[in-house]
């Protein structure tokens, strides 16, 4: 997803408080044939669905997230590079799957050949669905003859992705219970902002070591403010931004979420930082990102235990630490499949990983 400057002129907009959300077409696709389902399909297949699919090809960091989650021993390997500390957060055998680089978005690494020596049974990639995105698994399937899923990754959708997809690979049962969470997750933190009195709180999401990148109201990486009863103050339409803070101080936010421990730890005590009022007074989230991120990184089915944690601290009804363990184990072993300890979740929400 390209990063682009956003300017100061942004800031002066007003912010609305409910994200618009586009049906995207598919008509003209002729050679993709969609997954049924009782409203709009999310999956597109590009080429001819094999009868059973053994070797899936993720194509990002989303889809490895939703393959794991659903059926990792037919993982061929990680598209992104996992840390130590991941790695000991998942289960064998997929852990210690290779890296073997992404097919979409930002760095592809991947080649047709290397793709092809793989002999995937499918292609799966999610996330954003744009003709960009289309017009990638049309080009692949026909250089490569091989079936190419592409999958709606939208977070109100995680429900009906993790059904869908599950129907794909033969792991209805598991698709099911996987998909009983994503609604919870999602309805809970829906009645927790539906009953706050007041106007939804004003969140920036702060990205990178310097907290000067953030995902825009249209974003797919922002998602979980908005599914948790927050307010994007980064009003704009697009991907990701560089912005500011001069952006920030205009905007005000009532609070400000990162997944990321330095600008955590510099922000707390930066004296250009401090300006910013959530900062001052001690409304600056750090959430964690190990193995995935609560928030992002990448935009997939990992969102959901973020959503509920951010909904309580944004409506003022704090999960305790045992609280949110308990929330965070139950999460890690029904999608992970391995348990989480409490050092490991108490060292990210201190900064130390």
């Amino acid at each position: 997803m390209a990063v682009r400057r956003l300017g100061a002129r942004s800031a002066e907009r007003g912010v609305s408080v409910h994200r618009r959300h586009f049906l995207l077409g598919l008509a003209g696709l002729a050679v993709a044939r969609r997954v049924r389902s009782a409203d709009r399909p999310l999956v597109e297949i590009f080429g001819k669905t094999p009868r059973r699919i053994e070797r899936v090809f993720v194509a990002g960091p989303p889809a490895a997230v939703l393959m794991y989650s659903l059926a990792p021993e037919r993982m061929l390997g990680w598209p992104m590079q996992l840390s130590a500390v991941a790695r000991s957060m998942l289960a064998a055998p997929a852990r210690d799957l290779p890296m073997l680089g992404r097919l979409t978005g930002r760095g592809s690494t991947v080649t047709v050949e290397s793709l092809m020596a793989l002999r995937p049974d499918l292609i799966l990639d999610t996330g954003s669905v744009d003709e960009n995105y289309r017009s990638t698994a049309q080009r692949v399937a026909a250089q490569t003859g091989l079936p190419y899923a592409l999958v709606d990754g939208r977070l109100a959708d995680s429900a009906r992705q993790l059904l869908e997809v599950g129907a794909l690979l033969g792991s209805e049962s598991r698709a099911r219970e996987l998909a009983e969470y994503a609604r919870e997750a999602l309805s809970t933190a829906a009645r927790l902002s539906v009953g706050r009195a007041g106007p939804a709180p004003g969140v920036y999401l702060a990205r990178g070591a310097n907290g000067l990148e953030t995902a825009l109201t249209d974003s797919i990486n922002g998602e979980v403010l908005a599914a948790a009863g927050g307010r994007n103050v980064a009003d704009a339409r697009g991907g990701v931004a560089r912005v500011s803070l001069e952006d920030v101080l205009a905007w005000n936010p009532d609070w400000i979420v990162t997944q990321n421990p330095e600008f955590k730890a510099s922000a707390a005590t930066d004296g250009a930082w401090r300006a910013v009022t959530a900062v001052r007074e001690g409304r600056l989230l750090l959430l964690p990102s190990q193995p995935f991120g609560w928030l992002d990184g990448p935009p997939g089915v990992n969102r959901l235990l973020g959503v509920r944690w951010l909904a309580a601290r944004l409506h003022r009804e704090d999960l305790s630490e045992a609280e949110t363990l308990a929330e965070a184990q139950r999460f890690h072993q029904l999608f992970y499949g391995q348990p989480l300890t409490a050092e490991l979740l108490r060292a990210q929400f201190d900064g130390r990983y």
